[in-house]
């Protein structure tokens, strides 16, 4: 999940850095919300057609899934921003709250596996054991897309 998180920043940065230069070609740069929302719509389109997801498993898992994001968005983004406290901290940082800023980072790993398991419960509600089995592989895959798509919008700006 944390792959996705960071392939999503990635992809962020990206097209921040491509609308900044087709800014200058005079268009206008998309919002930021507006893009997180195309993405999240792009992500459930291919999830509902890898898990085979009927109109009305949609309208039920979608929310779930969301909420689920949501909340490891919350924890992945918490720990970045201590980490980020301690590398730009304008004082000396001392060994203890090294050791703090490590264990918190490491402890996110556990935080998102508990989120992930009290939402698996939820999506057996919903989904086929076969679907709950393909959810892992559907989202490593939806990841590799994104990562493909990025290599790729990457080889045509190094064409120009």
């Amino acid at each position: 999940m944390q792959r996705i998180i960071t392939v999503f920043i990635l992809c962020l940065s990206l097209a921040v850095g491509s609308t900044a230069s087709a800014q200058d070609k005079g268009s206008k740069r998309p919002d930021r919300k507006e893009w997180f929302k195309q993405m999240r719509c792009y992500k459930h389109d291919f999830m509902a057609k890898e898990l085979s997801l009927t109109k009305e498993q949609q309208e039920k898992f979608f929310p779930l899934y969301d909420e689920m994001e949501s909340q490891l968005h919350k924890v992945q983004r918490e720990s970045m921003m201590l980490e980020h406290k301690i590398n730009t901290s304008s004082s000396l940082v001392s060994d203890l709250e090294y050791e703090k800023a490590a264990e918190a980072m490491v402890e996110v790993k556990g935080k998102e596996a508990a989120i992930e398991e009290q939402y698996l419960k939820k999506f057996k509600t919903v989904l086929s054991a076969k679907q709950l089995f393909g959810l892992k592989q559907a989202e490593r895959k939806f990841t590799r897309e994104l990562m493909k798509q990025h290599s790729q919008m990457q080889e045509r700006h190094r064409r120009r």
